[in-house]
């Protein structure tokens, strides 16, 4: 797909590029954590359609698959690492399956990639949950709304209204491409040897199931670090993790 108007990257740090690539929440919300590593590297974080700077989605609504080709642009042949979180990581999966000599290093946080976790009951559940919240925005039921923005990392106390900020997050998901639908080829990815590793919050079961088996079929070092819940980059000690990995490669 030719796109006629580019994403908007910032580039903040020295030193070997590693592509930020952020998901449901914007860079400033999902990179916490992280700001130490700019001594040593250049941190890109890249921001997705719908995220001013970028240009408003095409068609109106998110879309990994454009996200693909967004990401293909951005990492050209520079072979960055990468470091993708949540719905982010499906576009970054698919271009690197599609372009894997381009890239240096794939970081997957907390993916929505609910097919490699086979028939696991939990993970179908949020599965439905999550394909409800797209489909219905703020529609949804009160209850299956609350339990999703938890998950998601924007915990709602009962009987508080949303915030702006996490109704403006719900209105910009609404009748997005659904992460059930994404079908990144991991055999390109795991043949080509790209080194990978994937990374969870300790906080939700079915999340941790996923995470197992995205490792499992990427053949990847697998890390859980609690504390921030779905914002893994917050949580104590993984930028230092992180950087571990970056180093190894």
């Amino acid at each position: 797909m030719m796109l006629e108007q580019a994403i908007s990257v910032l580039r903040e740090g020295s030193g070997p590029e590693v592509v930020l690539v952020h998901g449901g929440a914007g860079p400033t919300t999902t990179w916490a954590g992280l700001e130490p590593l700019r001594a040593r590297w250049t941190l890109a974080s890249v921001y997705r359609r719908g995220f001013p700077p970028s240009p408003a989605p095409v068609g109106g609504s998110q879309d990994f698959e454009v996200d693909a080709d967004d990401i293909a642009a951005v990492i050209g042949d520079m072979r960055p690492h990468i470091v993708a979180h949540s719905y982010g990581t499906l576009g970054t999966l698919i271009a690197a399956a599609r372009h894997p000599n381009s890239v240096r290093s794939l970081t997957i946080i907390e993916s929505p990639l609910y097919f490699v976790a086979g028939d696991d009951p939990l993970v179908h559940r949020l599965r439905q949950l999550g394909d409800t919240v797209l489909t219905n925005g703020l529609d949804t039921d009160t209850a299956q709304l609350r339990e999703f923005l938890t998950l998601a990392g924007s915990p709602v106390t009962d009987g508080q209204p949303l915030s702006a900020g996490t109704v403006a997050a719900v209105r910009r998901a609404h009748r997005g491409r659904l992460p059930s639908e994404a079908r990144p080829r991991l055999e390109a990815i795991r043949a080509h040897g790209i080194p990978t590793l994937v990374a969870s919050g300790g906080h939700s079961p079915a999340v941790e199931r996923i995470c197992d088996g995205l490792a499992d079929a990427l053949n990847a070092q697998r890390v859980v670090a609690p504390g921030a819940g779905h914002f893994v980059p917050a949580a104590p000690g993984f930028a230092e993790r992180l950087e571990q990995f970056l180093a190894s490669v």
